[in-house]
């Protein structure tokens, strides 16, 4: 029994130490906002952004590979994509995409190298 016993606590041990952290969420009273952390896998954050008390998206939101390079970032209004979106690339090029009700407004490709604005 003393046996099945530390068995059974060392399996509860390693359960609960191998459980990785999804996510966080934090109330922004200030703004009335969810506040919202996700993770990759390996630790590394993969998107902040926030969200309306009825769960749409709202605001920056950006997204990062397993690196935690910035891969994306995007804005919205009330769960509606709006404003400029840039897509980071691999190659040191970034998309931006414009949107307006959204829907696609404008495309532009920019070399990161040439215009360190981003």
């Amino acid at each position: 029994m003393k046996n099945i016993m530390i068995i059974a606590i060392a399996l509860f041990a390693t359960i609960s130490f191998a459980q990785k952290k999804e996510r966080t969420l934090k109330v922004n009273k200030d703004t009335n906002l969810i506040e919202v952390v996700y993770y990759h896998d390996n630790g590394e954050v993969s998107q902040t952004g926030t969200y309306t008390l009825d769960g749409k998206l709202q605001g920056q939101w950006v997204s990062y590979n397993k690196e935690g390079d910035k891969t994306i970032v995007a804005n919205y209004d009330n769960g509606k994509k709006s404003g400029k979106w840039f897509y980071y690339t691999d190659n040191g090029t970034v998309k931006e995409v414009d949107y307006s009700k959204n829907v696609i407004a404008s495309l532009k490709e920019t070399d990161l190298k040439a215009n360190e604005d981003f």
